[in-house]
Order: C-alpha cells, then sequence, then structure tokens
C-alpha cells in the first residue's frame, strides 16, 4: 500500500508538512466518512505519523499537537488512534532497541488528553498500561478480569424460585385463567404480568413458560393468547420461545413419554403466526430425518419380503414354523414405535390450515411417509373438504343429493377456498398429490374429487370459450389427468373393494378419449403398484386371491366364483385381468367359465379388461407362431377366442381394440385379424368356415333370415345388441373403410412382405386369415349400415382400385351392397312416382333403375384393365357379373322349405309338451310362427326380386361378349378376369360362378361357347389348384363340384341334354365341309359324342389329381385333396379313374404317416369317403358308348379315345381339344417350366398310364408289367427275344418299368412326325385320286347331315393302313433312329400338329386337305412360329439334359453319326423345297374354289395350332384302358435310344402330349412288315445297341 505521508512533509514539518497533514486528514473524513475504505485510511495516516515518532523522525510533542487537531474531524478518532496505539504497542513491544519502545510511551503519554483511559485500558497490554501508570500492577488487574468475565459470561443470575416467592405465580396464574370472555384484553393483563414480576421477583422464561402451559389448557382462546404472546416476546429474546418450547418437546421424548396433541396444536399455532420459526423448531424434534429416511427403507424391504413370501412355494411341514416367526414378528411390531413428534406438527399444523409449514415439514420428508399414516391423511383430507367446499356445492353435488356441507375454518391464515377450477389448481390439487394412494382413508372426498373432474370435464368438452380460456382448461386437463395417475387410481386399489367408487369413477374417465384412459391403466399397471410398499403388499394380495379363485373356477361354480372376482377386481382390476388373461392363455378350457364369471364387473372394469387384453396382445416378448413356425400360437387363438366371446357378452368399448388391429395391419402385420374376425363372428352372427355343408350354402344364397336360421352351424341369437356396438364404434371412429382396404391391400402383404421367411404353411394361414376375416368383416357391413353409411363411406370402384390399390375382387365385394342398395332405393322411388302395379312396369322400373345405378359403373370399370380386354367382354357384362350375387341369381326354394318345416316340427314338439306351462308355449308358437311368416315373405320378395334379374339379363345378353378376337380369347378373358378369381373369393362366390355360366348358357348369349367354357374349366387344372392357399382350395373344389353337377346332369339323360343343350349356341361344334364349294355349316354336339367329352373331362381331372399326388410337394397334394374330397359326389364316376385315384391316395398315406401328419389325416378321410363311393362308380362303357375290342388294334385304338371315339374328324377336332390358347403360348409356358419341374414331369409321365389300364386286361396287364420289369433288370438281349414272343402290352404298359422309362411315347411321337413327312412326299397322283373320294364321302355326309359313325372310322382307318406302303414306313423308322441318335434337334412339329387324329383313322386325301388348307393360311407366321418354338424348346431341354447324362460313345461313332445326319438333313430340304412349289401352284388353284372359306379356315386353322387339334391322340395315347398289342419295331427302337436322349425326351413327351405324343398304334398285319425291317436294320443297328448297352450301364 502506498504511503500517505511522504518523507518530504516529516522533514518540512513546521514549514508545511503539519498542514499537509491536517488537510488530508480532513479530506479523508469528510469524503469516505461512511466508507471503510475511508476508515482504513484515515488509520494509515494516523499510523504512519505515530511511526515517523517511534523511529525518532518526528518529536512527541509535535505528533500530540497535532493529534489534537485533527481528532475532531471524526467522532470515532479516539477509538481510531487507541486502535492504532495497540498495533504500535504489539510491534514495539517485540523490537529490541530499547529507544523505540520509549518513543512510543512517550507519544502515548503525550496523548493520553486525547484518548479516555477505559478505551486505553480495554485495548493496550497490561504491562504497557503499567508502565504508562494506568493502573498498579498488572497481575492484579488480570484476575480482576477473569473474575468480571466469569460474572458477565458463565455466572447465572439466581432469581427466587416458586418455593421462595410462591405468591406471585399465584396470582399469575389467576391472571391468566379467569374468565376472559369480557373485556378483558392481552394488554392488560400482559401490564399486570410484568408488575408480577417486578413485584415478586419473577424469572420472565418461567412466567413466558406458564403462560404457554395455561394456553395448551385453553386453546379455545387463541385471540387472546397469541397476541399476548407476541407483546411479551418484546421483552424477551428472539429465541426464547422457540428453547422453551423445545425444551418441553423434549421432556416427552422418553421411550415411554407421549406428546400431548395440546402442545403440538400451541406450537403449530406460533408457526402459523410466525412467532417461532420452523427452522429453529424442527431441530428439537424427534425422530432424526436419517431415522425416518431408514424406516421408510426398511417399510419397503419388509413389503418385498412379504411379496417373496406370497409368491413362494411352501410345503406343508414348513408351514407351521413359517407361522410361528411370523407371530413372533408381529408381537415385536406391536411393541409401541416411539413417537413422531414431527408428524404430530405436521398433523396439528394441518387441522388449523397452516398448509405453508405442513407442506415443508412433508418435503424434508420421503414421498408419501406422512399420509402413510392415518391421522396425517385424514387431518390433510379435511383440509381438502374444506378447500373445495364451495366449488362442489355449486357443480360438483349431483341431481337430488343433499350432502352435508362442511364449515370453513376459523382461522384466517388458513387456504383460500376454491370458487373455480383454476382455484383447484393452485392448492388443491397440490394438496391430492401430497395425499397420494392415501386418498383412500376418505371415500367421500374421493367422490367429491371425481364429481368435480366430472363437472370439469362437461366444461372443457362444451366449444364457445376463448383461446386464453382454452389454454387454461388444457393445463387444468393435464393437471386432471396427473391426479388421476397419482392419486385417485392409487387411492382406489387401496380401497376395499368400493364397487360405488369404482363407478363413480368411470363417470368421469367415460370422459376422456380412450387413448388416455388406456395410459392411465397402463401406468396404473406397471408403474404405480411399485411406487411404495403399502401397493406392492396389495398386488401381492390380489395376486395371491387371484390365484386362489382361479384354482377353484369351473362351469358349475361359476356364479360364487364370479362374486369373488366381481370383489377383488373393484380395486385391483389390472392385476387381476392380467393373471386372469395368463391362464387362459394357457388353458383354452378356461374361456367359457371366465366369461360368464365376469358378470359381476363395473364398467370401468370391463374397459380396464379391454385394456388389459390390448396389453396381452401387444406383449412383445410373445411368439405368435409356435416353434414349427407352420400354425399361429395357441395363447393367441386363446386371447382372440376369449375376445369374441366378451366384447360379445359385456359393453365393453371396442374402439381400442379396433384400432390396435388397423395399427398392426398398418404395420403389415396380420396375426392380429385372427381377433376382428372373432370379434365379428361372436359379435354379429357372421361365421366364416371353410366347413360348411350344401344345405348351409343353400340357405346362405336367401335373404337375411334364412342365412339366420339355416346358414350357421350355431344358432346364433340375440346378436341385435352387439352387432349395433360393433357398428357403432366403427362408424364412431372412422374405422370401417380404413380396416376393408387395409386387409384387402395386405393379403397381398402376407405374401410378399410377411412372408419372407416364413413357411409357405403358415403364410398360406395368415392369407387365409386375411382374406376370410375381409369377406365376414365386408359382410358384416353390408348387412349392418345403412344404405347412406355405405355409400358415404365406400368410394366409387375405379377409386378404389386405383388410388387405394385395393384388388378388383376385394373392391367388387365392398361396392356390391352398395349397387344392391342403390338399385332398390331406386327402385322404390320410381314405384312410388307411379303406381303403376302391372309386373312389365315394375321390370321396366327395375331395368331403369339399374341402368341408372350401373351406367357411372361400366364407365367406372374401364380402367381397371388394358383397352384390348373390353375387345372381347364388355364393360356392361364384367361389372354385371361383379355385381350380382347368389341371391339374385335362384332362390333357395328347397332351404326355405326345409327351415319352414323346422319351424312346423318344432310347433308341434311344444304342442305336445305337457310341461310347459301356457303362457310359455303361447309365446313360443307366437314366435315360431312369426318365424315362418317372415321366412314365407321373404320366399315371395326374393322370387320377384330373381325374376326381374333374369328379365334384365335376357335384354343385356346380346351386348355382353363381343368376341373381337375369337371364342377361344373371349372364354379366355372370362375365366380370367370373373371366373377365376371370384370362384376362390368365399364358398357363396364359387358356387355363384358354377350358376352364372350355367345361367349364360340358358340365356343363349351369343359368342359364349359353354363347350369351350366347361373344357377349359376342368382340362388344366393343376396349376389353378397348386397356386391356391388351403381354404381357396376348398372353395375352388365347390367350385368344380357345382360345374361337375350341371355337366352330370346332362350327361345323365338324353332327354335333358336334348332340352337344355340341345340346340343352345354354347353347343355348337364347326363341322369342316369336304366338297370346294367351301361353305362350313354350324352344327350342334350330339348327346353320345357329349359323353365322351364329358369322360375326356373326368379322365383330365384324373390325370391332373395324379400329377399332384405324385409331386411330393405339400401344398399340391393338400389342395388337391381337398378339392378332390369337395367334388366327391360327381367324381369319380367311372371306375377304373376311381380305382387309379384310390391307389394313389393310399400310397400317399402310406407314406405320409409319419412325415406330415395333416396330409395323412386329410387322405384317410379321403381314402374312406372314396370307398363308400365305390358302390356307385361304374365302367367305362356305361358312362359312353364303347365298341368290344375288335380284331385288330384299331378298335382298341379307337376305344381308348375317350374325346373322340365315334366322333367325325373335325368335330373331333373342335371339340375335344378345347383347352389350349395358341401353341406358342403353351411352348414358352412349358420352356419356363422345363427346368424346374423337370423331374415331377418325369414322374408323372412314368406314372400315369399306371392308373389308367383298361377294364378288361387290366388283371392281365399288371402281371404283363411285373414280368417285364423282372426281365429287363435280368438282361436286354433276352427281353428282346422274350417280347417278340409274348402278347406285349401296350407302350404306355412298357413305360411303367421302375427305373420309369418314357421312351416308347417319344419314339411314337417322333416317329409320328416322321411318317407324316414322308407321307406328304408321296406321288401326288395317288393323293389326289385318294381325295376325290373323300371329298365326294363328305359330300354325302353334308346332305344327310350325320355324324359319321365308328365303325366307318374304323373301316377307313384299316383300308388306309393297307394302301399305306411299307418301302415309306422303313424310311420313316431309319430316319427316325438316327435322328434320335443325334438328340432329336430337328424335329419337324408341323406335321404333328396338323395331324389331329392318328394315321389309321384318317385317310391321305383328307391329310392333304388339311395339309392344304395350313398351307393356304393367309398369315405364313402361325405354322412356322409354332415350329420354331417347339424346336427350341426341344433343343433347349435336350442341351440342358445332355450335360448330365451323355453316354460315353467314343468320337470316331459321333462323327459317323453326325455324317449320316447332315445327309439327311440336306436331302430333307431339297424335297421340302420341291413339295413347297407343288403347293403353291395347288395354292393358287384353291383361292379360286373357295374365297369363302379362307377367313372361316382361319379361323379353324388358329384352333387347331391353339390345340384343339392334338387332344385326341393325347388322350388316346394316355387313355386308361389301352390296346392290349404292341408293335415289335418299337420295341426294337426302345433298345435304340440314348440315354441322354431319353432325358431330354421326359419333357418332350409332355410337350408332345399336348401335340402328338403317342397317338400312332399299328395294326396287326405290322407285324410282317417288322420282320422285313429288322433284317434291314440288322447291319444299320449295331451301332445303336452298343449305344444302347453303353446308356443302360450309364443309367
Amino acid at each position: 500500500m502506498a504511503a500517505l505521508l511522504p518523507a518530504e512533509w516529516i522533514k518540512n514539518w513546521e514549514k508545511g508538512g503539519k498542514n499537509e497533514f491536517v488537510q488530508l486528514c480532513r479530506t479523508l473524513s469528510e469524503n469516505k466518512s461512511h466508507d471503510s475504505m475511508g476508515f482504513r485510511d484515515i488509520q494509515q495516516a494516523l499510523y504512519e505519523l505515530a511511526y515517523h515518532v517511534v523511529r525518532g523522525n518526528l518529536k512527541h510533542d509535535q505528533a500530540s499537537n497535532v493529534l489534537g487537531d485533527v481528532i475532531e474531524f471524526r467522532e470515532d478518532m479516539p477509538s481510531i488512534l487507541a486502535d492504532v496505539f495497540c498495533i504500535l504497542d504489539i510491534e514495539t513491544s517485540c523490537l529490541e532497541e530499547k529507544n523505540k519502545r520509549d518513543y512510543f510511551t512517550q507519544l502515548v503519554l503525550a496523548c493520553l488528553y486525547l484518548v479516555s483511559d477505559t478505551v486505553l485500558k480495554e485495548r493496550l497490554d497490561p504491562e504497557t498500561l503499567e508502565s504508562l501508570g494506568l493502573i498498579k500492577q498488572s497481575q492484579q488487574f488480570n484476575q480482576k478480569s477473569v473474575k468480571i468475565k466469569t460474572k458477565l459470561f458463565y455466572k447465572q443470575q439466581k432469581f427466587n424460585l416458586l418455593r421462595e416467592e410462591n405468591e406471585g405465580y399465584a396470582k399469575l396464574i389467576a391472571e391468566l385463567g379467569q374468565d376472559l370472555s369480557g373485556n378483558i384484553t392481552s394488554d392488560l393483563i400482559l401490564e399486570n404480568i410484568k408488575s408480577l414480576i417486578g413485584c415478586f421477583n419473577l424469572d420472565p422464561n418461567r412466567v413466558l413458560d406458564i403462560i404457554l402451559e395455561v394456553y395448551e389448557c385453553r386453546p379455545e382462546y387463541d385471540d387472546f393468547f397469541v397476541p399476548l404472546i407476541e407483546s411479551y416476546m418484546y421483552m424477551c429474546e428472539p429465541q426464547t420461545l422457540c428453547h422453551i418450547l423445545g425444551f418441553k418437546f423434549k421432556f416427552y421424548q422418553d421411550p415411554s413419554g407421549e406428546t400431548p396433541s395440546s402442545l403440538y396444536r400451541v406450537a403449530a399455532v406460533l408457526l402459523q403466526h410466525n412467532l417461532i420459526d420452523l427452522e429453529d423448531l424442527y431441530v428439537h424434534l424427534l425422530p432424526g430425518d436419517n431415522a425416518i429416511i431408514e424406516e421408510h427403507k426398511r417399510e419397503i424391504v419388509e413389503a418385498k419380503q412379504i411379496v417373496r413370501k406370497l409368491t413362494m412355494v411352501v410345503l406343508s411341514s414348513e408351514k407351521t414354523e413359517e407361522k410361528e416367526k411370523e407371530k413372533e414378528k408381529e408381537e415385536e411390531k406391536t411393541e409401541k414405535p416411539p413417537d413422531n413428534q414431527k408428524l404430530g406438527l405436521l398433523e396439528a399444523l394441518l387441522k388449523i390450515g397452516d398448509w405453508q409449514h405442513a407442506q415443508s415439514i412433508m418435503d424434508q420428508m420421503p414421498p408419501f411417509y406422512a399420509t402413510s399414516h392415518k391421522p396425517i391423511a385424514v387431518a390433510l383430507c379435511q383440509l381438502v373438504h374444506v378447500t373445495i367446499e364451495p366449488l362442489y356445492r355449486r357443480v360438483g353435488v349431483p341431481k337430488g343429493a343433499k350432502g352435508s356441507p362442511i364449515s370453513s375454518l376459523p382461522n384466517k391464515r388458513a387456504p383460500k377456498q376454491a370458487d373455480s377450477f383454476e382455484d383447484l389448481r393452485k392448492e388443491v390439487f397440490n394438496m391430492l398429490c401430497y395425499l397420494g394412494p392415501h386418498l383412500s382413508h376418505d371415500p367421500i372426498l374421493f367422490a367429491k374429487v371425481v364429481r368435480l373432474g366430472k363437472a370439469f370435464m362437461k366444461e372443457f368438452q362444451s366449444d364457445g370459450s376463448k383461446q386464453e380460456d382454452k389454454d387454461k382448461m388444457e393445463l387444468l386437463f393435464s393437471c386432471l389427468l396427473s391426479i388421476t395417475d397419482q392419486v385417485l387410481l392409487p387411492s382406489l386399489s387401496l380401497m376395499d373393494c368400493n364397487a360405488c367408487m369404482s363407478e363413480e369413477l368411470w363417470g368421469m374417465f367415460k370422459t376422456f378419449p380412450y387413448q388416455y384412459r388406456y395410459r392411465l391403466y397402463g401406468q396404473w399397471k406397471n408403474e404405480t403398484y411399485n411406487s411404495h410398499p403399502l401397493l406392492v403388499k396389495v398386488k401381492a394380495q390380489t395376486i395371491d386371491r387371484a390365484k386362489y379363485i382361479m384354482k377353484r373356477l369351473t362351469k358349475e361354480n361359476v356364479k360364487p366364483s364370479g362374486r369373488q372376482i366381481g370383489k377383488l377386481s373393484h380395486s385391483n382390476p389390472t392385476i387381476l385381468f392380467d393373471y386372469i388373461l395368463s391362464q387362459i392363455q394357457k388353458y383354452d378350457n378356461l374361456i367359457t367359465p371366465v366369461v360368464d364369471s365376469l358378470k359381476y364387473l363395473t364398467s370401468l372394469n370391463y374397459d380396464v379388461l379391454a385394456y388389459c387384453i390390448i396389453e396381452a396382445l401387444a406383449n412383445p416378448e410373445k411368439e405368435r407362431m409356435k416353434h414349427d413356425d407352420t400354425t399361429i400360437s395357441s395363447w393367441l387363438q386363446s386371447l382372440a377366442s376369449f375376445c369374441g366371446a366378451v366384447f360379445r357378452k359385456y359393453p365393453i368399448e371396442l374402439a381400442g381394440l379396433l384400432q390396435y388391429v388397423a395399427n398392426q395391419l398398418k404395420a403389415g402385420k396380420s396375426f392380429d385379424l385372427l381377433i376382428l374376425k372373432e370379434v365379428v363372428q361372436k359379435m354379429a352372427g357372421i361365421e366364416i368356415t371353410e366347413e360348411m355343408t350344401m344345405e348351409q350354402l343353400e340357405a346362405m344364397t336367401g335373404g337375411e333370415q334364412l342365412k339366420a336360421e339355416g346358414g350357421y352351424f350355431g344358432q346364433i341369437r340375440n346378436t341385435k345388441k352387439s352387432s349395433q356396438r360393433l357398428k357403432d364404434a366403427l362408424l364412431d371412429h372412422d374405422l370401417a373403410l380404413p380396416l376393408c382396404l387395409l386387409m384387402a391391400q395386405q393379403r397381398n402383404g402376407v405374401i410378399f412382405q410377411e412372408g419372407g421367411e416364413k413357411h409357405l404353411k403358415l403364410v398360406g394361414k395368415l392369407y387365409d386369415q386375411c382374406h376370410d376375416t375381409l369377406v365376414q368383416f365386408g359382410g358384416f357391413l353390408a348387412s349392418n349400415l345403412s344404405t347412406e353409411d355405405y355409400i358415404k363411406r365406400v368410394p366409387s370402384i375405379d377409386v378404389l382400385c386405383n388410388e387405394f390399390h385395393t384388388p378388383h375382387d376385394a373392391a367388387f365385394f365392398l361396392s356390391r351392397p352398395m349397387y344392391a342398395h342403390h338399385i332398390s332405393s331406386k327402385y322404390d322411388e320410381l314405384k312410388k312416382a307411379e303406381k303403376g302395379n302391372k309386373q312389365q312396369h315394375k321390370v321396366h322400373k327395375y331395368i331403369t333403375s339399374c341402368e341408372l345405378v350401373m351406367a357411372p359403373v361400366h364407365d367406372a370399370v374401364i380402367s381397371l384393365h388394358l383397352p384390348k380386354v373390353w375387345d372381347d367382354i364388355s364393360p356392361q357384362f364384367y361389372a354385371t357379373f361383379w355385381s350380382l350375387t347368389m341371391y339374385d341369381l335362384a332362390v333357395p326354394h328347397s332351404s326355405y322349405d326345409r327351415e319352414v318345416n323346422k319351424l312346423k316340427v318344432q310347433m308341434k314338439a311344444i304342442d305336445d309338451n305337457q310341461e310347459m306351462p301356457p303362457n310359455k308355449k303361447k309365446k313360443e308358437k307366437e314366435r315360431c310362427t312369426a318365424l315362418q311368416d317372415k321366412l314365407l315373405e321373404e320366399e315371395k320378395k326374393q322370387l320377384e326380386h330373381v325374376q326381374r334379374v333374369l328379365q334384365r339379363l335376357k335384354l343385356e345378353k346380346d351386348n355382353w361378349l363381343l368376341a373381337k378376337s375369337t371364342k377361344n380369347e373371349t372364354i379366355t378373358k372370362f375365366l380370367q378376369l370373373c371366373i377365376f378369381p371370384r370362384c376362390i373369393f368365399s364358398a357363396i362366390d364359387a358356387v355363384y360362378c358354377a350358376h352364372f355360366v350355367e345361367l349364360v348358357h340358358q340365356q343363349k348369349t351369343p359368342n359364349f361357347s359353354t363347350l369351350l367354357c366347361y373344357d377349359r374349366v376342368f382340362s388344366d387344372i393343376i396349376y389353378t389348384v397348386a397356386s391356391c392357399t388351403e381354404n381357396e382350395a376348398s372353395r375352388y373344389g365347390r367350385f368344380l363340384c357345382c360345374m361337375l353337377e350341371t355337366v352330370t346332369r346332362w350327361h345323365s339323360d338324353r332327354v335333358i341334354y336334348e332340352k337344355e343343350c340341345g340346340n343352345y349356341p354354347g353347343f355348337l361344334t364347326i363341322l369342316r365341309a369336304t366338297g370346294f364349294d367351301g361353305g362350313n355349316k354350324a352344327d350342334q354336339l350330339d348327346y353320345e359324342n357329349f359323353r365322351h367329352v364329358v369322360h375326356k373331362w373326368h379322365y383330365k381331372l384324373t390325370k391332373a389329381s395324379v400329377h399332384c399326388l405324385e409331386t411330393g410337394e405339400y401344398t399340391h397334394i393338400r389342395n388337391i385333396l381337398i378339392v378332390l374330397t369337395k367334388i366327391l359326389p360327381w367324381y369319380p364316376k367311372v371306375l377304373n379313374l376311381g380305382q387309379a385315384l384310390e391307389r394313389r391316395v393310399h400310397k400317399i398315406c402310406q407314406e405320409e404317416k409319419e412325415k406330415r401328419p395333416d396330409l395323412y389325416a386329410l387322405a384317410m378321410g379321403y381314402s374312406g369317403q372314396l370307398k363308400s363311393r365305390k358302390p356307385f362308380m361304374i365302367p367305362e362303357n356305361e358312362f359312353h358308348h364303347k365298341d368290344p375290342p375288335a380284331r385288330n388294334a384299331v378298335a382298341a385304338t379307337v376305344q381308348n379315345g375317350p374325346g373322340g371315339a365315334g366322333m367325325p374328324t373335325s368335330l373331333t377336332i373342335n371339340t375335344v381339344r378345347l383347352e389350349e390358347s395358341t401353341t406358342e403360348e403353351t411352348a414358352e409356358k412349358l420352356k419356363e417350366k422345363s427346368q424346374g419341374v423337370v423331374k415331377v414331369i418325369n414322374k408323372v409321365v412314368n406314372a400315369t398310364p399306371k392308373v389308367t389300364t383298361s377294364n378288361g386286361n387290366s388283371a392281365s396287364n399288371s402281371k404283363i408289367v411285373k414280368e417285364k420289369d423282372e426281365k429287363e433288370k435280368s438282361g436286354k438281349e433276352k427281353d428282346k427275344e422274350k417280347k417278340d414272343k409274348t402278347p406285349a402290352a401296350t407302350p404306355e404298359m412298357k413305360a411303367l418299368g421302375k427305373d420309369g422309362k418314357d421312351k416308347p411315347k417319344e419314339e411314337r411321337a417322333n416317329k409320328d412326325e416322321k411318317a407324316r413327312e414322308i407321307k406328304e412326299k408321296t406321288p401326288k397322283s395317288d393323293k389326289e385320286k385318294e381325295k376325290v373320294k373323300k371329298e365326294e364321302k363328305a359330300s354325302k355326309e353334308e346332305k344327310s347331315k350325320t355324324v359319321v359313325t365308328i365303325v366307318e372310322s374304323k373301316s377307313t382307318a384299316e383300308k388306309e393302313r393297307e394302301k399305306e406302303p411299307s418301302r415309306e414306313r422303313d424310311v420313316a423308322k431309319e430316319m427316325k433312329s438316327k435322328e434320335n441318335a443325334k438328340g432329336g434337334e430337328k424335329i419337324p412339329v408341323a406335321g404333328s400338329l396338323k395331324s389331329p387324329v392318328p394315321r389309321s383313322e384318317i385317310s391321305e386325301s383328307e391329310r392333304e386337305q388339311k395339309r392344304r388348307k395350313v398351307d393356304t393360311h393367309s398369315s405364313p407366321s402361325h405354322s412356322s412360329t409354332v415350329k420354331d418354338n417347339l424346336n427350341e424348346l426341344k433343343d433347349s431341354s435336350a442341351k440342358h439334359y445332355i450335360n448330365h447324362t451323355t453316354p460315353a460313345l467314343s468320337k470316331s461313332k459321333e462323327r459317323e453319326v453326325d455324317k449320316k445326319d447332315l445327309d439327311k438333313s440336306r436331302e430333307r430340304s431339297r424335297e421340302r423345297e420341291k413339295k413347297d412349289e407343288k403347293d403353291r401352284k395347288e395354292r393358287k388353284r384353291d383361292h379360286s374354289n373357295s374365297d369363302r372359306e379362307v377367313p372361316q379356315d382361319s379361323t379353324k386353322r388358329r384352333k387347331e395350332e391353339n390345340g384343339t387339334t392334338g387332344s385326341s391322340k393325347h388322350s388316346k395315347s394316355e387313355s386308361p384302358s389301352d390296346s392290349p398289342r404292341l408293335n415289335e419295331k418299337e420295341k426294337e427302337k426302345n433298345k435304340s435310344k440314348s440315354s441322354g436322349k431319353e432325358k431330354g425326351d421326359s419333357i418332350k413327351a409332355e410337350k408332345m402330349e399336348k401335340s402328338s405324343s403317342g397317338s400312332k398304334k399299328e395294326s396287326r398285319h405290322d407285324k410282317e412288315k417288322t420282320e422285313k425291317k429288322e433284317k434291314r436294320e440288322s447291319t444299320g443297328g449295331k451301332e445303336e445297341k452298343k449305344h444302347h448297352k453303353s446308356s443302360d450301364k450309364h443309367r
């Protein structure tokens, strides 16, 4: 610090230094007089001056003079100077230089007149004082000061005690205890007390203590004592009162002591009036805060131990010991706990309404510790009662209730009473939060708070307030939710089964949206019970009790158990339901008793139950699939079932559950649709089951009443209320349409998103579940929503499909009821407008209303498909098909009759029942009569409706099918866009599709070929069956069953056939003209030929079924078994087909018994039913007309053809082979399939003939087959010799060998083609002669319009055979074998495509003519592309398989073979060129003859190439009863096949089946030719034999 006195001042002291110093002191005193800095500066200035004196720089008299001048500047200057002397005293006493000490002493002596002695005696050392002469002896001075200090600080003043001056205290007590009701004031008494203290020398503290004692005894005189104490305290020190109270509390802190409540009250009042501080008093109270925290922790630990004990399984031997220990512990506990003075004070504070101090005490303790003591909880409740009183009286009191008003506290410092909801938030909500679960001590307050909440919600939900108010209300609402969560629900848990409180609480809860409610329940269930030791105990006890009840719950004791469950649920529903649901998930047989026992629940409990169900469903820890990953877990199924039952029986809100399902669907999870399915089934009585009987299905096509009576398994009654509830929930929360759309979209989601890693079986299950639920839910909406609701919610069809991406079938399903509603309402309007009652008028109005409603739909559907679709079918036809239902097409009279008869029987039973009381009889009879009338009325109404619809269809039908391309294409579109999507949509839709096809036929719809349609449906069901889910397969089976029913009816009786099909356009077949006039005549398919066609369909079904059964694929086998079970009434009818199926199914039973039990069960079921149908099966010759076998093989060949045995060839072409679209398409499909399905096809091709042995020869043939197998195994050479001798079976029979050789069929196909080519190369003159003869025959046929008989076809075939030169065959044979060796790269297909029947059955001239027609076709692309495609396919397949199985041929041999093949191919190409030239000439001539013929020919040709041609071959080669004769040549060819060829050809065999496989069978006289050929081949065939052997080894 810088010196304030410069050295110059000291040097020139007398001249100017003295004045400078004085001036400095003056400025310091004036400027900073009130600042500590100024004080310090003056101290420093004086110190420096004195220090200069001590050092000898300045004389002491100079210094004393200047100090005399300065001393006046400040009042405290002497004191400052004394401080400076004190410091110097200490400093100088330590110095060794004596002179400095002397200077100091002189200075002090000089300044004695400035500072008083007393100040110096305080500050300076006794030795210094002695040297200064201020005291005599320092030692005596020290002793004296010690005595004074002791007297001052440690000696208590002795007042006269009670013993001495008792009169004063007596007078004091008399003063305080007198009657205070008069004009006596506290001031007056205070003066008397002062006098008494003075007079009797009373101890003032003791007086205060006595005042407090008297106040304790007279608590009603607050107004007197509080001012008295307040005034008295001015005479005492502030802490005195607090200390006295502290001593009083201390007095009662003995273990046996109990603090009186009066003391607490006095302390509380003094605190409230701020006469003492809480902090000061708090420290005097016991127990300490640490002890309280310890106790709280101990309570929690004890609660947890109790829980552990309850959950432990205790053995009986241990039980007694446990009980004894518990008793000891309880005895310990009953010892009185030490008095908690803090809680006592708190209670007193609450009672007088001092909330501020009470709150601060509670804040010092653990949460809810204070209120867990009942007196405090009750006191706080009372305070809340008082605070909410005015508001409760205004808004909370229910109508008609009187209530007992509560008077307010006399205390003015108590919290302000609430007059508005805003006031509640300020104080009351805070108080309630401190109460927490202990509001349970006061149910009345609980009810009041809930009622206030209800009143608030009413105000909150009424609109029309300002924005500021709204914000306030929002804040209040959130406070109310917090109070509910922290106070009301926990308190309910601690109440002892108070149902009224539960209902009261529901009154408020139902005003909350379900999202808030469920949030509260979630907190209550999962968090609240862990927040407090009491709640922890309650939870454990509830679970324990729940276990006890659930163990004893059975169907018999539902009522008593239900009451117990009810009691338990009033307080702790979340815990109870959680346990009950966990039991239901384990044991589904508990569902029914539990549902029945829940009848004693309160509304709140039902709502909690809904929440608990959703929580259980959403449990992330549970797996929704069983361990095998193929089925939905049983816990989920049980929960769903419980959901349905409980929601139906009790009035539980559904919104949350429905929203949960919708959210799961949004997330792409469809498992939970199971719940929706159950809920709709139980609540609306709408079942979705694939096990419906045909009677039920029939009933489902009637009106609502018939559906309810006869359509479902369970007679579901009284669903009106529950379905109304479901409807309201859906509409109120706008979930109806979203759920539909989500389900419709999720169907595909199941496959492409959800089904990623899942087992195919499970994916199918989920898809079915999704689909079934959609159908069921849509059905519910259709029958329960009003027209307005429905139309308002469902958008138009194009919006559904294009914007919402709903699949078309689902979109129409949802829109269908809308159209029906709309049309009926329009129709009613028109009827009202004109009162004409004639039937025609009605029909006309109906058609008008249809046009009005459907016209926009016709426009809308155009956007759903590509424009070229509408070339074949009209939008009107499409919309009509999709918008109608079975209800519109037919009246189920038999169902109506059945139900009416049931009711009549019921009424008779009621009459006969003697025990039934008469009034009940009357009621029941009335019910039955009313039902009967309703049914009859409904039937009449439906009949009128159906007639109107049929009239409408009659008018529409001409515009339905446009057929701008071909009839075939039209049928394709119809099946693809209409029939197939809809027939697998639902069981009723399956029936509808079959009926619709029949209806379109009956209406004689132009351009609709019924024959083609049925043919396409029955022909290739493999792909459709394989792509179905389980339920779809069932529906597809129903569809096929209905289609077969119709076909069987026509097949059964000529009269019916003639009547229903005779001259209908659907059964037209094109007959080919053979004359040069080229005119095409249309003709009907006659009855006998129709029977052939039906046999062909049955055969096709068998073939497809066998294929599916042999794939080994789970889906194929399951689906085909389901389909077969469904079509059992109408198929199989033919004995040998039935036997074939039986064998396959038996094989499945054996194979799958251990592997796949579900397939085994299906197969066993079908097998049993099939056996029971056996007596109704008939031999093939009874099923369709068949001649006995003729001398030669021709007859057998003809007999084989199930499609075309006695038909004219052209007819065969058209009718038999209807199923293909174009050969190109088929080829493409096969190309795709060839890679993956090749093994399957091999298997089928091998196995099919096994099925289809003929009736007559089956036994012998099978023996032969067995022999063959053995022989083939033993050695090929022997085999050849034996075969020459034995009467061999057909090539198919040969193919039966277990090693699965398919050679013969392929060879026959190839051979056929070769022969075809060579045949075409024969001299033309011969052929022309043949042709002229043939044409003459055909013209005769045309005139008589008769069908060529079987005999004629046979005879022509025989003639042809004989005419055929053997040389050609040899050439064919040679070429064939060589091409086979090469691998079959260049097999011409055109020939095979052109020959629809075996060579034996068709004359040369006819073939020539066909060939010419094909060549004259205007578009050259057709035949060539077909050829290329098939060749390409064969190449690829051959190459593909040759890689794996090339036999070990030497290179030289391969080269030789290649050379030969090259030469052959060159030769062939030259011959073809020549032939083409001839053809061109012929074409020119043909054109002039038949200008008209060309366009029709082109369609015929298209049909032929589309595949209508090859089917007869297909059917013959694969026919169930094969010719018993086999050509020796073919046997040899079998041997000369390379194994590479064999495998490559296994695919071809499948392809060729559709074109030309194995259609050639040689007649008996061929045997002679074979011998010649053998000789010729002996040289050329050696190589091939070697080749064959090597391939055999390879194999």
